[in-house]
């Protein structure tokens, strides 16, 4: 029974989307912070269709972390579901994405316009500059931007390259820099369909300290996301935070 389950949520997920899309591309952008409110429904919406017809709860953790102003959030990306995770967690967030996400029909019309942050990946130190500057004026403005280090999902256990991008932000942008875990992947796999019923763990951790240097702060990121421990909340005590 789990691909029906999987196909309703999957109408939930993209139909409230599209909806929602649309709604914005009318009116919603014109209003204050409209596009954020529309997304953070289109998350809820769809994590709690996720619980309803697939079984998945999400667990976070070390949220009591979250500074007043702007941060930089180093997330673990396993999962489609890490979107929807930080967009319903954060109260202004503001993704770093690949410019080709633009080309996606109504919603890639809306990224830029809801504050989050292109990169060309082929574009070098102009590209590179570029980013740096968008994402200091997000923090600036009291937002919480969002880096996935890795560069794309990976599944759970594989290890991956960390692009250098992090450390360009932690040496450019006066904000605190949090690390976050996750095991979304044994939920919900890359270019899955059907989902995997149980507990999602999220984990923030403490701020990476201040003046770490480009390998340090890549090989602190790297303890964290490939650790023994499985679970987040594992990670977090072994590093003791």
């Amino acid at each position: 029974m789990r691909w029906p389950r999987a196909l309703a949520f999957n109408a939930v997920l993209w139909g409230a989307g599209a909806a929602l899309s649309l709604w914005c591309l009318v009116g919603g952008r014109f209003l204050p912070d409209g596009i954020l409110r529309a997304a953070r429904l289109w998350a809820r919406l769809s994590l709690g269709a996720l619980r309803l017809f697939c079984g998945i709860t999400v667990e976070a953790r070390g949220l009591e972390r979250l500074p007043r102003g702007g941060c930089v959030i180093a997330a673990q990306h396993q999962s489609a579901m890490d979107i929807l995770i930080w967009i319903a967690l954060l109260p202004r967030p503001s993704f770093i994405f690949k410019r080709e996400l633009k080309r996606i029909p109504l919603f890639g019309a809306l990224l830029e316009p809801a504050g989050m942050i292109p990169v060309d990946r082929g574009g070098g130190r102009r590209a590179l500059r570029e980013m740096l500057t968008r994402a200091g004026a997000a923090v600036a403005a009291g937002r919480q931007v969002v880096i996935f280090p890795e560069g794309t999902r990976r599944l759970p256990g594989i290890r991956g390259e960390l692009r250098q991008g992090i450390a360009a932000l932690a040496q450019e942008i006066e904000a605190p820099v949090l690390p976050a875990t996750t095991d979304t992947g044994l939920r919900w796999g890359r270019r899955a369909f059907g989902q995997q019923p149980g507990v999602a763990h999220v984990a923030l951790h403490a701020p990476l300290p201040a003046g770490l240097g480009r390998e340090p702060l890549i090989a602190r990121l790297a303890g964290l996301y490939y650790g023994e421990s499985g679970d987040p909340a594992g990670r977090e005590k072994s590093e003791g935070e």
